[in-house]
């Protein structure tokens, strides 16, 4: 079952289908996420992926937190059989990925150039503004530079007046012609956008990448099912491979469970984080564990084991009106905390201690949201009143 309806969409405005890898047992906290910071719908999961229609642009994209990668889905449907199938019947099944429903891929295409356009639009608008006083410099200088021309152009004025009206008689006897000849230059016109459009298709360059899981995986590698579906590609669309440098990358699962498809939207991935400079507790599970907190404006949150500090940058990042307090008894963790306080430009808003456990408690007051973590393994976020 195709997970793209059928049918040419014209970019994100239409709502675009994505899906998101996420770690064991955040499904709930990104379909959460989802919903309420990009407005999804039809919004589902699978053990670690969530799938949601949207019609958010890169920007808005980019603020996940609770996602590892995201992917402009192109295909979801059921596993192949392979318990009494044969490599070749399986490797056939594979290029029907492609060959089957062929617009679904283009329309996955379409939309991804249209992400990129957009994201480049705003980028050069912001860029713009990002210096007025050099552009009002710049506009004062223009103004300058026209008044001076001013007295030139309307002496040329002058002598173009005389020249247009011998052009006038010219084109009144020519009309007719020149009707005809634009109405030709239109549709010449059209036929060339069209014929740009699909040598731009024809010229994308892609790269497959493939991850085998289950039962699926112990009939043949990664490497041969990419092979076999960057072949089919290369035959339906025309499409070169190039696997140093693709326009592209084509992601694909096959499991036990499902088969999907996407293009990954961004190359580094969403919990790649460039505000940490040195990675502690994994950033997506430390955004988590800061969201059940219910973090309020006006609040004191207290991380009492903070080691380098990942829980309090991604609570900081997302909740900036809060007075936040980490403290550890190793200097060594409490050190690196502060670089990456620094690198993400932090330092005013939360303060470090070095302090016991039992000590942070009696520093803390009565009124504190703690931010514990249990040895045994799993990690909660304990709301309490601390008071000693």
């Amino acid at each position: 079952m195709a997970a793209v309806p059928g049918g040419r969409r014209s970019g994100p405005a239409a709502g675009a289908r994505f899906f998101c890898t996420a770690g064991r047992g955040l499904e709930p906290f990104l379909m959460r996420e989802v919903r309420s910071r990009l407005a999804a719908t039809q919004v589902e999961y699978i053990s670690g992926k969530v799938f949601f229609t949207t019609c958010s642009d890169l920007n808005m994209l980019k603020k996940l937190k609770s996602a590892e990668r995201l992917f402009l889905l192109i295909k979801k449907q059921l596993p192949f059989n392979v318990s009494s199938v044969s490599k070749g019947k399986i490797f056939n099944e594979m290029q029907r990925l492609t060959n089957d429903d062929p617009e679904s891929w283009l329309n996955a295409i379409s939309i991804w150039k249209n992400l990129l356009e957009l994201n480049a639009k705003k980028v050069k608008l912001s860029q713009k503004n990002a210096n007025p006083l050099k552009r009002k410099v710049g506009e004062n200088d223009i103004i300058a530079k026209k008044l001076k021309t001013a007295e030139m152009q309307e002496i040329q004025e002058k002598k173009e007046c005389q020249v247009e009206k011998q052009i006038e008689e010219e084109t009144l006897e020519q009309g007719n012609f020149t009707t005809k000849r634009d109405k030709s230059q239109e549709e010449l016109q059209n036929d060339v956008a069209e014929a740009v459009d699909t040598h731009n298709q024809n010229d994308l360059t892609f790269r497959v990448s493939c991850r085998c899981s289950g039962a699926i995986a112990k009939t043949f590698t990664a490497q041969e099912a990419g092979r076999v579906i960057g072949i089919a590609l290369m035959k339906q669309f025309g499409w070169k491979a190039d696997l140093r440098n693709p326009n592209v990358e084509i992601f694909i699962h096959l499991s036990d469970i499902y088969c999907v498809v996407g293009i990954p939207v961004f190359r580094v991935p969403l919990a790649s984080r460039a505000y940490i400079k040195t990675a502690g507790l994994r950033s997506t599970i430390a955004w988590a564990m800061a969201s059940l907190a219910e973090i309020k404006a006006g609040a004191v949150v207290l991380d009492p084991m903070c080691g380098l500090g990942t829980i309090l940058l991604e609570a900081a990042k997302e909740w900036p009106d809060v007075y936040y307090v980490g403290a550890d008894v190793s200097d060594s963790q409490l050190l690196g905390a502060c670089d990456n306080l620094k690198a993400a430009g932090l330092k005013d808003k939360i303060e470090l201690l070095k302090v016991s456990v039992i000590g942070c408690f009696v520093l803390a007051g009565p009124s504190c949201c703690c931010l514990a973590k249990i040895t045994t393994g799993a990690l909660k976020v304990v709301k309490r009143a601390a008071s000693l």
